[in-house]
């Protein structure tokens, strides 16, 4: 047989491609030997990573996207039908919605609002039947017990119930507590010492202002949607006795309308709770274990999507809509995550489970951190994109062959054929020749005395995936299987039914992979040192694409170590579910956390390396971002001071850093909106304490008016519009309801409880199914405080009711008076939100996403390489908990930027799709900080190749680190003053250029053939050939390197080469006898590969900034 010719080497495409397909040498891949999960057998079959057809449509049944055929609605009134077809479809139709609305009401869904309405109905009792009525005594106000059903539905897990009750019951007794003492001022200072006006006052300032700006700080400062309804709770109730009774008024202390309340808090709780555990009991345990499914079949989808794309090089996987249907299951399901395990914790801790509890957040931070590996795969194949189509479409490359041309088409084209590309690989028939044999080609793979020619980047990247490609989607085909496995059962007991052969299965699969990866890099760099003839710069190309796909192949390394602990944990999940072992340690609350770590050891997930603890201080759970930190806040404080401090007094410099710090701890967000609330509701409630003004509080039902103020209060300004919007539809559409079903029915109970129980329906079916929470709440509040209102004046209580009919309602006057009231509170508390120390919410996003970049940056300067030589490859730049943290205060700065689509300003409407934009480009810069990691954080040691590299390029990469660190403290100082860029930034790819252009120089020094040749020449003819060959690499890079634009070159970098002469003359290169293989430049252009990618993201950044603030050229004129 001839040997075969150069062009030749790599397996020749077919002379064309068949009718209908472009030839792709990557649809004939090998087969590769994966691992069986479910039994660990080695097999060589034909298979794909993509989704089968079946399994989507079963999956779009489940998520409520199928349609059976009993159940599609067909056309009525098509011109082609005749009457007895429309006749035919109508009813089938009726069928269908009939069958349709049955399915509904059996969803959890479904049965969600009705357990609502059944709830609500039972409460609504205590106002129509007697004895429950005269139970609860003769003032009015009874249907607070509807209310309290409407505030803590029976809509929630059993863990959120028990929640709801604990919250309940603290609200209740703060309530009483308030209510009681400001009773007591008042008797004691109004009618023993004889000075109502002090004692109306005291009231006022202390158990008014106090009382409710305390419950405004607590709603900030817990921020838990549960917190929120009890301290409206808290108003209610406090409200009720303070303002609207007469008792604290008219200084007597009367315990009739506070023991009314506790009686309808405990009723109303104890039916809501009733409801929940006996009609349809729903389990946080269940509901996390359902997330748990659902967010770990996310995640092996996007794995094996882009592990499909990477392998057929095709970003269009990445953009398809499986890919993005696969990120937003994930996106929804996450929050639920969060949620059902918070939940889950009150079941655990209740029913003595506390170390389940603390495996069941071990899983879900393990499956955070494998959400965090994803980002980083996708960061590294979208690098391998970036580089294949920078490849193509240089300008200065030669006409490609019409081989090339068939392999730059297959790589870049998109549409129907690029489906097909890898669909799966074929079978071989013998598996040890096979993996020898180059595909394409008849030589084995330890003959390489004849190495190919690569014309192109395309051609690396093809002779990887011939290499690597069966083993790396064999490896992703077994991670996605056990991702997509369900690891627990079905209900309703959700039993751990982990497959213990997962863990040795992915071990065998992870150790194939590393072998079969250590080979193909081993043949791959073989490949690219052999062939010398190609110019630097082009080996430089290749040598990134080299590096990409080490870097890909790394990163999937890395996601199945994560796997492994992931499947540790949920092993030990099952052990420890097994063992049925019950403890109720958290009883204990006042011992140590010594005592408590003996019974909680600590879980992979939860250790944290000696010298990194204490460095991440957790995010707080707040709505709000803090914006610009402590630190900077403290400097501008006492820089003047520190400036001035040999000519200003000590004594004066201490009082007044003093005072300024204690005015700092009250000038905080929570303590403001705190004062703001209790400002507010002092200006509000003494109207009730003015003779001149009490009657007209009382006449216009001024305590709903008092009550709305504390809803609509909301710490941002967007917030609280939104508020206000939903209270006042809410009350119109709720006290027009309740004004049309009192006349129709004429205040008949039985029909009122039938038309109460279908607006409640309703209002439950806009709270849960749709996701109009204020909305539907405050529709069904309306109506309770105008139809169950006016039916307990009907029942002769005992109320100052004669302005609206007393025994005989004026139903119109009462819709009125709650209408007025209602829009006179929502109006007030917009105005002191925006009037009274206003928080902006896209003043705050401003600040947290200029501070989210500068913290970026300030990362970035660590030198995520350098600190692999400080710390002998035993740290990582990222610190740990670090990325949590920064994705999470991520996650805070996009809810922010939803409520800051709500704010008005003269200026004009919030810019949301630019933020929108921000913040995708901060999420991809996130994504590459984290790929960079996975490049440096599991590194056992250095080579001396890649050693003497660091070194070699510290001074490069420390200016490069500086130049990102500036441009991002450039963009977010912009962020922050709202100034516009200059035309000047510093550029990033200049820095890049540099670093690559000294590995050239490290490279051309440390060429085997050249260290042979130059031994014997002399030193200055050799200094200057090195030199000189500098110059020729620097010179491809044009004026981003140091070339001015008539072709001379500047001092700085005439400097370096003199330099270099100088050193290479006297020997002072203590690099020049090191041995570096091709492999060691693998982690240095890894770096640079992600530098590029950030380096593209700020520009992305800065181009949208420009968009918003404007640019300044030279002929800007700025001094007026």
């Amino acid at each position: 047989m001839s040997s075969p010719s150069p062009s030749s080497n790599i397996a020749p495409y077919p002379q064309g491609p068949p009718a209908g397909r472009r030839a792709s040498k990557r649809s004939k891949l090998r087969v590769g030997t994966f691992i069986e999960p479910s039994t660990g057998e080695r097999s060589r079959r034909t298979f794909t990573l993509r989704l089968p057809l079946r399994r989507r449509s079963v999956q779009a049944a489940l998520n409520g996207n199928g349609t059976s055929a009993n159940t599609a609605i067909l056309p009525v009134f098509s011109d082609q039908q005749s009457v007895s077809e429309r006749s035919h479809a109508a009813a089938h139709n009726l069928r269908a919605g009939v069958v349709r609305g049955f399915q509904w009401l059996n969803s959890p869904t479904g049965r969600g609002v009705l357990k609502c309405t059944l709830a609500y109905t039972i409460a609504s009792l205590a106002t129509f039947l007697a004895p429950i009525s005269d139970f609860l005594g003769k003032p009015d106000g009874k249907h607070v017990v509807a209310t309290i059903t409407v505030y803590f539905h029976p809509a929630r897990s059993a863990g959120s119930m028990i929640e709801a009750i604990l919250i309940a019951i603290v609200a209740v007794a703060y309530a009483q507590v308030v209510s009681i003492l400001s009773m007591c001022t008042s008797v004691l200072f109004g009618s023993v010492w004889g000075n109502p006006a002090l004692a109306h006052t005291l009231v006022l300032v202390v158990f008014i202002g106090g009382g409710f700006g305390f419950i405004g700080w607590l709603k900030q400062r817990i921020n838990n949607p549960l917190v929120n309804v009890g301290s409206t709770l808290a108003s209610l109730a406090i409200i009720g006795v303070v303002t609207k009774e007469t008792a604290v008024l008219t200084s007597v202390f009367s315990n009739q309308k506070i023991i009314q309340l506790l009686k309808m808090l405990a009723m109303g709780i104890t039916i809501t709770t009733v409801v929940n555990l006996l009609v349809w009991r729903v389990s946080a345990l269940h509901l996390l274990r359902q997330s748990m499914t659902k967010t770990s079949t996310a995640l092996g989808d996007m794995l094996a999507m882009i592990t499909h794309g990477f392998l057929s090089g095709a970003q269009d996987e990445l953009l398809s809509k499986e890919f993005n249907a696969a990120s937003a299951a994930y996106k929804s399901a996450y929050p639920q995550l969060t949620k059902n395990l918070r939940e889950a914790k009150f079941e655990r801790y209740f029913l003595g489970q506390e170390k389940i509890y603390q495996l069941d957040r071990a899983v879900v931070k393990s499956m955070e951190t494998l959400a965090q590996s994803i980002g980083g795969l996708r960061s590294a194949a979208n690098t391998q994109f970036a580089l294949l189509k920078e490849s193509f479409e240089q300008a200065d490359q030669p006409p490609l062959s019409p081989r090339m041309q068939r392999t730059a088409s297959t790589i870049l084209k998109s549409g129907k054929d690029r489906s097909l590309v890898l669909q799966a690989i074929r079978e071989a028939s013998d598996e040890g020749d096979d993996d020898n044999v180059l595909p394409g080609s008849n030589r084995r793979r330890s003959d390489v005395s004849i190495a190919p020619s690569f014309r192109n980047s395309g051609d690396i990247f093809e002779l990887f995936i011939a290499l690597l490609g069966p083993s790396m989607k064999s490896l992703a085909y077994t991670l996605s299987e056990v991702l997509r496995d369900p690891p627990f059962g079905s209900a309703p007991k959700y039993e751990i039914l982990i497959n213990d052969q997962f863990r040795q299965s992915l071990t065998d699969a992870l150790g194939l992979f590393n072998d079969a990866r250590a080979k193909a890099l081993h043949e791959l760099y073989k490949y690219l040192e052999m062939d010398r003839t190609r110019s630097e710069q082009i080996q430089a190309d290749f040598e990134e694409v080299a590096a990409a796909c080490g870097h890909f192949s790394f990163s999937l390394q890395s996601f199945a170590e994560e796997m492994q602990k992931y499947l540790d944990v949920l092993d030990d999940l099952k052990h420890e579910s097994q063992l049925k072992r019950r403890s109720w340690h958290w009883l204990v609350w006042w011992r140590s956390k010594d005592h408590h770590s003996r019974f909680f050891p600590a879980l992979p997930y939860n250790q944290v390396p000696e010298e990194q603890e204490g460095l991440i201080k957790p995010i707080k759970k707040t709505a709000i971002p803090k914006g610009i930190p402590d630190s900077m806040v403290q400097r501008r404080d006492t820089y003047n001071w520190e400036a001035a401090k040999d000519q200003s007094s000590r004594v004066v410099a201490t009082l007044s850093q003093n005072l300024l710090r204690l005015m700092r701890r009250l000038a905080r967000d929570d303590v403001r909106f705190g004062l703001k609330v209790g400002i507010g509701a002092i200006l509000w409630a003494m109207l009730a304490f003015i003779p001149q003004t009490r009657d007209v509080y009382q006449h216009w039902r001024g305590e709903w008016g008092f009550l709305s103020f504390m809803i609509v209060c909301s710490m941002t300004v967007g917030a609280a519009n939104t508020t206000g919007w939903a209270r006042f539809l809410g009350t119109m559409i709720g006290a027009g309801a309740a004004y049309v079903n009192w006349n129709v029915t004429q205040g008949n109970a039985l029909e009122l409880i039938v038309l109460g129980w279908l607006m409640a329906f309703w209002s439950f079916w806009m709270m849960i199914a749709r996701g109009q929470a204020p909305l539907g709440r405050i529709t069904l509040l309306a109506y309770n405080v105008v139809a169950l209102y006016a039916y307990s004046l009907s029942q002769k209580v005992d109320d100052d009711d004669d302005d609206e009919g007393g025994m005989h309602p004026i139903i119109g006057e009462i819709v009125w008076h709650r209408f007025i009231a209602v829009t006179a509170g929502i109006l007030w508390g917009l105005i002191v939100c925006r009037l009274i120390w206003p928080i902006s919410a896209r003043k705050k996003f401003q600040q947290g996403l200029s501070m989210l970049y500068l913290q970026m940056g300030l990362i970035w300067k660590r030198g995520p390489l350098a600190i692999l030589l400080r710390s002998d490859c035993s740290r990582s730049y990222l610190k740990s908990g670090e990325m949590t943290a920064l994705k999470k205060y991520a996650a805070r700065l996009d809810a922010l930027r939803a409520s800051a689509a709500s704010e008005f300003e003269l200026r004009g409407p919030f810019p949301a799709a630019q933020a929108g934009r921000l913040m995708h480009c901060a999420n991809r810069l996130l994504d590459a900080f984290y790929a960079m990691s996975l490049v440096t954080q599991r590194r056992g040691h250095l080579t001396e190749g890649e050693r003497a590299l660091l070194l070699y390029t510290a001074e490069e990469r420390k200016a490069l680190c500086d130049r990102i660190c500036h441009v991002f403290q450039v963009l977010a100082s912009s962020l922050m003053l709202e100034y516009p860029l200059t035309d000047a930034i510093p550029s990033v790819l200049g820095q890049r250029d540099k670093l690559l252009a000294k590995i050239f120089r490290f490279r051309k020094e440390h060429m085997p053939s050249r260290t042979l040749q130059n031994i014997d020449r002399d030193p200055q003819s050799l200094a200057a050939e090195r030199a000189n060959s500098y110059v020729t690499a620097a010179t491809s890079f044009g004026p981003s390197f140091g070339q001015t634009g008539n072709g001379s070159w500047n001092n700085s970098l005439r400097g370096s080469i003199d330099s270099l002469e100088s050193n290479i003359i006297n020997n002072n290169n203590p690099l020049a006898h090191v041995t570096v293989e091709e492999r060691d430049y693998a982690l240095l252009y890894a770096y640079a590969l992600v530098t590029g990618q950030v380096a593209e993201e700020l520009s992305e950044v800065a181009r949208e900034i420009e968009g918003l603030f404007g640019v300044l050229d030279k002929e800007s004129i700025l001094l007026q």
